[in-house]
């Protein structure tokens, strides 16, 4: 740009300098022209004959001048028109480089936010096997997926989920995932799958698990997920360290966490949406103990009705009486899940407890708290012993007031999640993404 610019200012600069030597020229004829004409013809002589003559050769001066313009302003018009043409194929290689780049760089940034880099993990987008439901959602490679588990092998094995196993995949030194691999996927395996596959390539939440893509090899059915590095809330509240690691104010955020992506499944999904799984193994726990929901294979719409159809969820306890008994199931049937849960996560015990005499039957967890729940000089003595007596107790009766109505057989005596959710988000400190300002430690002398 500074070259063509210099060229023009050039190019005016010998217009000028000619238009003024043209303009000298003119004067000197034209002062020549007017002396001839006030001299007295008494004094014309033979010598003054030739000023005609010296007049003509000014004028032959003139057209020669007249022609070096013209001839410069072709040659400027010519090297500027192909300077300009030079320019603009310049802009419009550099233009479409600069798009060309743009664009990988997208796709580089889409697949980063997906948690696949594309240097090592190769995936691809195969739009005519996606609908548009699984647009953002990567199609893996099996013999990828095989190299990261090595080969799903038993050290990788983190267990059983819904109907199949998943397994730790470590792609490079920094990004893990977890891999669910159902071999010899039956029918109703499959109608899992594809629900799943369904749901979870259109959710995008804080608080549901985020699907990294897929593959279909043979029969065999595999989906990627995200890395969970504290597994799931079942492990932690009832593995090896028996809920250690959960303070009070932990489980509280967790349960927070989990009505969160319960409400955004109820409320902002178009239409709602009912995850009729929701139990301990179901809530996964991340490197902070950020609660995600997973397993969405037996997620449908609100609503649904006819429990021959779509079955019951894999843990009967967990399942809202209305369901079992009428097949009517509703956003209220989460919430008698979510009751569940929270029994747990405040009693420490298992949903199903055996009873050391061999005549007794096993009872769920619901119908032996109830008594403890409303009685308020039991509860704490029923409280997990690793949280007892570290919490206010005031905070303590009021999420056992929170659990009592959400298991409540009636399902229009259950609140909405919406409602859970603002009851319990008081409760949690502000830097576990509650509103509760904890001005000391609590006391453990209550």
């Amino acid at each position: 740009m500074n070259l063509l610019l210099l060229l023009i200012c050039t190019i005016w600069f010998s217009l000028i300098v000619d238009a003024r030597l043209e303009k000298a020229t003119l004067s000197n004829i034209s002062g020549h022209l007017l002396l001839a004409e006030e001299e007295p013809t008494s004094h014309f002589s033979p010598m003054d004959a030739q000023s005609p003559g010296n007049s003509e050769v000014k004028i032959v001066h003139h057209q020669d001048l007249n022609k070096r313009v013209l001839i410069a302003l072709i040659v400027a018009s010519t090297v500027l028109g192909g300077l300009l043409l030079f320019l603009s194929c310049g802009w419009i290689y550099r233009h479409k480089k600069l798009r060309d780049s743009n664009g990988k760089n997208r796709m580089k940034t889409e697949e980063a936010a997906e948690g696949v880099p594309s240097s090592q993990v190769m995936v691809r987008y195969n739009t005519s096997r996606m609908g548009s439901r699984r647009s953002s959602v990567a199609i893996f490679d099996y013999e990828l997926l095989e190299a990261a588990t090595n080969k799903f092998s038993q050290s990788n094995d983190l267990g059983e989920s819904g109907s199949g196993h998943v397994y730790k995949a470590r792609f490079d030194e920094k990004l893990l995932a977890t891999v669910k691999k159902l071999d010899d996927a039956l029918p109703d395996d499959e109608r899992k799958f594809d629900n799943e596959l369904n749901w979870l390539s259109q959710i995008r939440h804080q608080n549901i698990i985020k699907l990294l893509g897929y593959c279909i090899h043979g029969k065999t059915r595999l989906l990627v997920y995200e890395m969970m590095r504290n597994g799931s809330l079942e492990t932690q509240l009832h593995g090896p360290t028996q809920g250690s690691a959960l303070t009070w104010h932990l489980r509280l955020k967790i349960a927070v966490d989990v009505a969160r992506g319960l409400e955004y499944l109820h409320e902002h999904c178009n239409p709602p949406l009912v995850h009729r799984d929701l139990q301990l193994s179901n809530i996964l726990l991340d490197s902070n103990f950020n609660a995600k929901l997973s397993n969405f294979g037996l997620a449908v719409t609100s609503g649904t009705e006819n429990k021959d159809n779509i079955g019951l969820s894999g843990t009967a306890a967990y399942v809202a009486p209305e369901y079992i008994l009428d097949g009517k199931l509703t956003d209220k049937s989460d919430v008698y899940a979510f009751g569940v849960v929270l029994l747990e996560l405040l009693m420490g015990r298992k949903l199903v407890e055996n009873k050391a005499s061999a005549e007794t039957e096993n009872q769920s967890l619901v119908k032996w708290a109830m008594p403890q729940l409303i009685d308020r000089t039991r509860l704490p003595n029923v409280v997990d012993h690793v949280i007892r007596n570290t919490m206010d107790l005031k905070h303590l009766y009021q999420v056992a007031a929170v659990a009592v109505l959400c298991v409540q057989p009636e399902p229009s005596y259950r609140p909405l999640i919406t409602d859970v959710l603002h009851s319990l988000i008081p409760l949690v400190p502000a830097e576990l993404g509650g509103s509760l300002r904890v001005m000391e430690p609590v006391s453990s002398s209550h």
